[in-house]
């Protein structure tokens, strides 16, 4: 079972599950967590091989998929974001019963050709027995998009000296994380495709894909954002969970 964080209390809303994406853990949504929790509870997950679930030698949608199922007590609203993106859509077409309302943040349910690999290499170049505080390991971590380093670090535990990260497990099943599974049959409950404005992640042409698993997607950008869209505006980004979730349309 995935480890899990609470925040708030049930309510009569549906509850909302959030699967973080890669190298992330449910840790990092603390705040929107938080602060969409005023209305209903809301569940933050550390995937598998991250944060303070289990590891696995299986890292690939249908295996992240069903760890989202066994957290799900009846049906929930689901938001995943870029990895945990395509773990909650490969969930919505594979067991919709579990799934009310479902929101991708930017990604698509199609493979990519970049990889993730120079980031494990990063990582694991870190001298993890020479550091003593945060700033040691922040500064053999250079050279990265501005923020990554930090971001990185939240899965560093320094008691312990090493990463809560499975970075054998991610880097063996990098092209399976980069895909997106062959799935028959589509989800037909309302889904919101949320996209950061300068992000390339989810493009015109991944349109008709989208629909065809999605028939009933609505597309959504943030200006100013990124892929971290999350992270780099939380209030937009909170606003524009909170209008989809209360919406009645169907």
């Amino acid at each position: 079972m995935l480890n899990t964080i609470f925040h708030g209390d049930p309510t009569s809303a549906p509850r909302l599950l959030i699967a973080h994406g890669l190298f992330g853990s449910g840790r990092n949504w603390g705040v929107i967590a938080k602060r969409l929790s005023d209305s209903r509870q809301v569940i933050a997950v550390d995937m598998r091989n991250h944060g303070n679930s289990p590891w696995d030698s299986r890292h690939d949608y249908p295996a992240l998929a069903n760890d989202l199922a066994e957290v799900i007590d009846g049906q929930w609203d689901v938001l995943g974001h870029s990895m945990g993106g395509k773990a909650a859509m490969t969930l919505a077409l594979t067991q919709p019963q579990k799934v009310r309302r479902l929101i991708v943040a930017d990604i698509a349910p199609v493979a990519y050709g970049h990889t993730q690999q120079h980031n494990i290499d990063r990582m694991r170049s870190v001298d993890l027995a020479q550091i003593t505080n945060r700033q040691d390991a922040l500064s053999q971590l250079t050279g990265l998009e501005p923020g990554l380093a930090e971001f990185f670090l939240q899965s560093l535990d320094l008691k312990e000296k090493r990463w809560k990260l499975n970075l054998d497990a991610l880097q063996a099943n990098m092209p399976a994380i980069l895909s997106f599974p062959q799935i028959e049959g589509q989800f037909e409950g309302p889904t919101l495709f949320l996209t950061g404005a300068n992000s390339t992640y989810v493009l015109p042409e991944h349109r008709d894909r989208i629909k065809s698993l999605f028939p009933k997607a609505r597309f959504a950008k943030i200006p100013g954002a990124g892929h971290w869209l999350h992270a780099e505006k939380p209030r937009e980004f909170e606003a524009a969970v909170r209008v989809f979730l209360a919406s009645d349309n169907s």
